[in-house]
């Protein structure tokens, strides 16, 4: 499995290993969305979110894709299973990504944690010596 939860008080820690970074961002938000709804398996790709970031750091640039993807299932409803991540830059990275998904529907979809905010606290995101990438994220529960 490309991505894993442990325990963190009460909070919910996020540990995630794939073989690019562009793959890490995009299982970094089906973790996230396997948090949220027990069942995303069920969610079905019919609608699309495009987001566009920059950062100067690969950590804050996860922090920001990960909050903008828990904002869109707090604001609009939205349910994610799919996701396409663009990375570029090595000084100043942009990411553009696609992520599909459909309106949450509370008789399809079971709801898991309530997951109120992706933290600072213990995030990173860094190359492993096996080549692959790991990161480490705790949402606030």
């Amino acid at each position: 499995m490309p991505y894993e939860f442990f325990a963190h008080t009460a909070d919910l820690g996020i540990r995630v290993v794939a073989s690019g970074r562009e793959e890490l961002f995009a299982e970094a938000g089906r973790a996230l969305m396997n948090a949220l709804v027990e069942n995303v398996d069920a969610v079905q790709a019919v609608c699309q979110r495009e987001i566009n970031l920059s950062g100067d750091r690969l950590d804050d640039l996860l922090y920001d894709w990960l909050s903008e993807l828990l904002y869109l299932f707090d604001t609009q409803r939205v349910v994610f299973c799919r996701f396409d991540v663009s990375l570029t830059g090595d000084s100043m990275f942009h990411l553009k990504g696609k992520a599909w998904g459909e309106p949450l529907d509370r008789k399809r979809h079971v709801l898991h944690l309530e997951v109120k905010a992706i933290t600072y606290h213990r995030l990173r995101v860094e190359p492993t010596a096996e080549g692959s990438w790991e990161a480490e994220i705790i949402a606030d529960l």
